[in-house]
């Protein structure tokens, strides 16, 4: 099993409504929070802001806790798959990038929390992206 580090991107709009941001997968364009391998010399939660960075063109300033975990079937290049558990930094984002290095790659889209859990394949994650909604602490996060 892989560990990977993510981020549970997300913003409020000005009528409170909680946003929550998703990316495409590179290889099946299947909707995906934004996540990858441990980076040496990074903490887990400065990984999982990079990533966001670089997989989505977004920033903020990511909380040091993960807010959960999820496990999913990570499809290598040989078309083999591996498991790999996910741990999920909540992410305000603050800004939003048009240029980012995976751009040409990926799509984003900001979703409500109920149509990004039916978006993604993953149920955890789904359950994630649910209970996420419904911390108190969810408040923050303007652009």
């Amino acid at each position: 099993m892989i560990i990977q580090f993510g981020t549970i991107a997300y913003q409020r709009i000005e009528d409170g409504a909680l946003r929550l941001l998703l990316i495409t997968s590179r290889d099946t364009g299947r909707w995906v929070v934004p996540r990858g391998n441990p980076i040496d010399g990074l903490a887990p939660h400065e990984t999982a802001a990079r990533e966001a960075w670089e997989e989505a063109g977004i920033a903020g300033e990511v909380e040091t806790a993960a807010f959960g975990s999820y496990a999913y079937e990570k499809r290598l290049r040989d078309g083999s798959t591996i498991p790999a558990l996910v741990h999920l930094f909540p992410l305000p984002v603050a800004r939003v990038d048009a240029d980012w290095p995976e751009r040409a790659k990926r799509r984003r889209q900001w979703f409500s929390p109920e149509r990004a859990a039916a978006a993604v394949d993953e149920a955890d994650l789904a359950a994630l992206l649910l209970a996420f909604a419904e911390r108190p602490t969810v408040e923050s996060g303007r652009p």
